[in-house]
């Protein structure tokens, strides 16, 4: 990419793109391509093509989709589904169809089986069963994938595939009945703190093992293999390190400074059992995570009360 490149960022508004449109703009990228989605709904498909034709972005970072937590995955399956096919099949078609340059597709860490191997490699897609709580998303994520594939075989558009495992940082959906379980595990803590309360209770038994990556090196890992990679392999992009749910709580009630006791609704459902993602592909092309999580929530959790009423 040159510095002056036409560089679409959808989904800007969203912890992702917001922090990959930070991380090109520090770069020193100066053409950014930005709109919200009231100014441009990605599912309707005349919309986008009409975007497409008009400006003609180089460059794409497709950051735009429906995402949330288990409960959101599970309750609102048809619309995880739905919306995020509309958006992906728009986006990567109109921008094949317009001649763009490139274009990195942003998945998810839970296109991997339920019980595949520890840690995941890129090479076990599609060998066996999902995590059935979020296999609508998955599924929707698996296609734009295997787009992203079909479009390089068949025109030789360069499309990019990467799957991220679990994200937070600035930005990030802190809504109790949507949001993912790091930032759902702050805002309880923080709010058992500002209650008095002398304890607080989350889903499942605790004992489920995630990884956790600042959002910021996601940015910035998208970044860098938008800048040096052209295959067709699909990269892991994780710290390489996991953690259980209770060891998580434990870490956020430290930071915000909480010091009631924690408690577990066991008849709540865990989810995968563990889902750590092998990251030595990227650790090959030249990249690695920089933030610590004890880092990292801290930032989190400044942001958290500097914008706590958006938030």
């Amino acid at each position: 990419m040159r510095k002056d490149s036409k560089i679409y960022v959808a989904g800007h508004r969203g912890m992702v793109g917001s922090a990959i449109a930070r991380k090109l703009t520090e770069a020193g990228y100066t053409n950014l391509l930005l709109r919200t989605s009231k100014e441009l709904d990605l599912r309707d498909s005349s919309a986008t093509k009409a975007f497409f034709e008009t400006e003609k972005p180089e460059y794409i970072f497709q950051a735009a989709a429906k995402v949330g937590g288990i409960l959101a995955n599970n309750t609102l399956r048809a619309e995880f589904i739905y919306d995020n096919l509309q958006i992906q099949n728009n986006i990567i078609h109109n921008a094949y169809v317009n001649g763009a340059e490139k274009l990195l597709f942003l998945g998810s860490s839970c296109i991997y089986p339920k019980l595949a191997p520890q840690p995941i490699k890129e090479e076990y897609l599609l060998t066996g069963a999902l995590e059935p709580t979020n296999e609508p998303y998955a599924v929707a994520k698996i296609a734009g994938i295997k787009m992203c594939e079909a479009y390089r075989d068949q025109y030789g558009f360069k499309a990019i595939s990467v799957m991220p495992t679990n994200l937070y940082g600035p930005g990030d959906n802190f809504d109790l009945q949507s949001s993912h379980v790091l930032p759902a595990l702050m805002r309880k803590v923080h709010e058992a703190k500002e209650q008095g309360s002398s304890e607080f209770m989350i889903w499942g038994s605790g004992t489920p093992m995630r990884e956790f990556l600042y959002c910021e090196d996601l940015a910035d890992a998208c970044v860098f293999l938008m800048e040096s990679y052209d295959g067709k392999e699909i990269f892991n992009i994780g710290t390489g390190e996991d953690c259980t749910i209770r060891e998580l709580a434990l870490a956020i009630m430290e930071t915000v400074g909480y010091e009631g006791e924690l408690v577990f609704d066991r008849s709540k459902p865990d989810g995968t059992p563990r889902k750590l993602l092998d990251v030595s592909r990227l650790a090959e092309a030249g990249w690695k995570a920089k933030t610590s999580l004890t880092d990292g929530l801290s930032k989190t959790y400044k942001w958290f009360l500097e914008n706590e009423a958006a938030a």
